[in-house]
């Protein structure tokens, strides 16, 4: 049916009528263009014979009823809206027709109570991801087939040589920077020579596996998100079920395992090159002679201090891999999603690395260790 566009002065009334395209625009054009020159305090616009309409024609309409809204004009629809109509409302931010529901506000308790229920649900899904990945990991130890040694490997000298010179260089200007800081203290009192204690012990029980962990949440926490994030997306996880594989054998398992092997050997190169950077320090700002400076670290270190450090790698990399891989499984949709839950296990990880540490500490602390 060809499109038509009426324009009753006298009955102040616009009636459309068949389907409008894009080469029937200068038609409604015109039609709208007189009712908006005579209209004055309301219009009847009548889309009861209208049928389909073109995105531009819908619009081109849909500007003209905001105008005259705007204006005070009362408008007055009969028939249905062009389906354009609601994506154009939701684009503009546009209030709803008159007569539509009005949008209640949700109550406070509302909104707590849903709020608590998606945290609980959040909370269930990663019990789930822990149970059956313990589950898997029990039946991957007692087959070699199943524990993917070159999966594992692989995944390892990604995460751990890899990393190595990134980690070092972030430990080394750390402890330069800690060392000039903690000589620049202690020199109104004499007491530079306390500045190789202060890194050493630093060094060697917090800083140097705190930031190595750190860097590797950054660095592959978000590379395991985003790699099985892909991988949901593009359906491969689904086709590994289907040809009967465990997604938590293949994917989940071999990266926490690769990560809590790599953590570790990463926390003792960090280590090194940790008390590297602080002894250049104190050589060439403090003239303190290396022999002064290695029987000054032996007195400073106990007998527990560097395992002190070294403990807590594995837990550490075990935390990023378990989020960096649950946050992956959990991308559905759409690429923004896969952003989104990239972000959160980097955050996350970060997180639970440091309340870890802060735990550590404290029993530590407790136990004298």
């Amino acid at each position: 049916m060809d499109f038509s566009a009426e324009f009753d002065k006298a009955a102040g009334r616009l009636a459309l009528a068949g389907s409008c395209r894009m080469a029937d625009v200068p038609v409604l054009e015109s039609a709208l263009e007189r009712a908006r020159q005579a209209v004055s305090g309301t219009l009847a616009v009548s889309v009861s014979g209208a049928e389909a309409f073109d995105i531009g024609p819908a619009w081109l309409l849909h500007g003209f009823l905001a105008e005259l809204r705007g204006r005070g004009t009362s408008v007055q629809l009969s028939g249905e809206l062009p389906a354009h109509f609601k994506y154009l409302d939701e684009l503009s931010g546009s209030a709803p027709e008159p007569g539509a529901a009005p949008a209640v506000p949700e109550a406070r308790l509302v909104t707590l109570g849903r709020s608590i229920v998606e945290r609980l649900e959040s909370w269930y899904s990663e019990l789930v991801f822990g149970g059956k990945l313990l589950g898997t990991a029990g039946r991957a130890f007692h087959s070699r087939r199943r524990l993917r040694i070159p999966s594992i490997v692989r995944h390892a000298y990604e995460t751990g040589v890899q990393a190595i010179p990134i980690v070092s260089v972030i430990a080394f200007l750390i402890s330069v920077i800690s060392a000039y800081i903690g000589a620049q203290q202690l020199r109104p009192f004499g007491a530079e020579i306390f500045t190789v204690d202060l890194v050493a012990i630093g060094v060697l029980r917090e800083l140097g596996v705190l930031l190595t962990a750190i860097m590797v949440a950054g660095r592959t926490g978000s590379a395991y998100a985003a790699e099985i994030g892909v991988m949901k997306l593009n359906e491969e996880v689904d086709a590994l079920e289907s040809m009967g594989l465990d997604p938590y054998e293949v994917l989940v398992l071999p990266r926490v395992l690769g990560l809590v092997i790599a953590l570790p050997l990463l926390t003792v190169v960090a280590d090194f090159m940790g008390l590297a950077g602080g002894g250049m320090l104190t050589r060439y700002l403090l003239d303190l002679p290396w022999p002064q400076f290695f029987t000054r670290l032996e007195a400073a270190l106990g007998h527990t201090t560097f395992w002190a450090g070294l403990i807590k790698a594995p837990v550490f990399g075990a935390l990023i891999g378990l989020t960096g891989t649950l946050r992956g499984l959990q991308v559905r949709e759409s690429s923004r999603e896969l952003g989104r839950l990239t972000t959160v296990a980097v955050v996350q990880s970060i997180f639970l690395v440091i309340f870890a540490d802060a735990l550590f500490a404290m029993y530590f602390l407790e136990i004298d260790f």
